[in-house]
């Protein structure tokens, strides 16, 4: 379950996270492993495991996720220059099930990305 994730522990406040972004339905934290010199990952507070996991009750939630990820990035410095990823399953480079928005930037952004 999403609960039993790193994530959901570091929502629990049980591991240490570098938290850059906090409100009653989701956090941001940057990420251990950065693909990039900004390298954020924002979470949902609600245990959603992918996002073909979310229902049509999330769909607020699910704005919310990316209006947050835009206020980060200005936050952060890049303004309109970022991407975000979101990995919907194993096949698609999903370590973590627990729903999460990959914000990158902070350098030039090639495409395609895989």
């Amino acid at each position: 379950m999403s609960e039993d994730t790193i994530f959901g522990k570091i929502i629990r406040g049980e591991l240490p996270a570098d938290i850059v972004y906090e409100d009653d339905q989701c956090m941001a934290f940057r990420d251990m492993y950065p693909a990039a010199p900004t390298h954020i990952l924002v979470i949902p507070r609600k245990p959603i495991p992918r996002l073909c996991d979310a229902t049509a009750e999330d769909q607020a939630l699910l704005g919310h996720l990316m209006l947050t990820a835009n206020k980060i990035a200005e936050q952060e410095g890049m303004g309109d220059k970022f991407r975000l990823v979101i990995n919907n399953g194993e096949g698609a480079g999903q370590s973590v099930f627990h729903l999460h928005l990959h914000i990158i930037g902070g350098r030039p952004l090639k495409w395609p990305p895989g």
